[in-house]
């Protein structure tokens, strides 16, 4: 009798136990899930460009809580195990919208960001922001258009061995609207000093324009064979 009574103890202790141990895995797995639904529901509280700045740390972290999470679950009973996992996933499937939230809003600050290959040969060649899209050359008169050709010209030849096919369409097009615009100067008073001064750097400029195009040309067919 006495050691049908140690049994039943014995017994008992080991199911208080297992029921112990059981509803421990449960109030970690319920801790765990908790603390990545509260960390996913945080960040929406954040504002776009930090959430942007901090995205590493805010990926290592989430990383972290979900697998602690996901291991937390795995010794559940099926039903809770189900419920529990439910959760988990809709967590996840939130971050991962944020995820491409980011990412979308990531690649549109880099398209924005990037340089324009033919704004930066603006650029070289008449100095920063002097000519956009438009390729206006409405500041140019006739007190600065004989620096403005010599600059270019300057630049030009500075820069001519890096020049590309494309780069040389688009020189054509801006020295085409300059010589525009000097049609438009000489009747605003350019002396006849400058216009001639203009006159010996165009003289200068075509043939080597020409020259230096079909080089450019040339020379990217045989890349283009290598």
């Amino acid at each position: 009798m006495k050691n049908n009574v140690l049994k039943i103890g014995l017994f008992s202790m080991i199911l208080i136990g297992m029921v112990s141990c059981k509803n421990d895995e449960k109030e970690l797995a319920d801790k765990r899930i908790m603390e990545l639904e509260s960390y996913v529901d945080s960040l929406k509280a954040v504002n776009s460009e930090d959430v942007q700045a901090n995205w590493d740390k805010i990926a290592t972290d989430f990383d972290r809580k979900s697998t602690e999470a996901n291991d937390a679950i795995v010794n559940l009973k099926d039903d809770e195990k189900t419920s529990s996992q439910t959760k988990v996933d809709a967590a996840i499937a939130k971050y991962a919208d944020l995820k491409v939230s980011v990412q979308t809003n990531a690649e549109a600050v880099k398209v924005a960001t990037k340089p324009n290959p033919n704004q930066l040969l603006r650029d070289r060649l008449f100095g920063a922001g002097k000519i956009g899209e438009d390729m206006s050359f409405a500041w140019v008169n006739k007190d600065n258009i004989l620096k403005t050709y010599d600059t270019f010209f300057q630049s030009y030849k500075d820069n001519k061995a890096n020049f590309t096919r494309e780069d040389y369409d688009e020189i054509k097009l801006m020295y085409e609207a300059l010589d525009n615009r000097k049609n438009t100067v000489e009747n605003e008073g350019l002396s006849s000093e400058d216009n001639t001064k203009i006159a010996s750097i165009k003289f200068k400029f075509g043939p080597m324009f020409k020259l230096n195009r079909v080089g450019a040309k040339s020379r990217e067919t045989e890349e283009a064979k290598e």
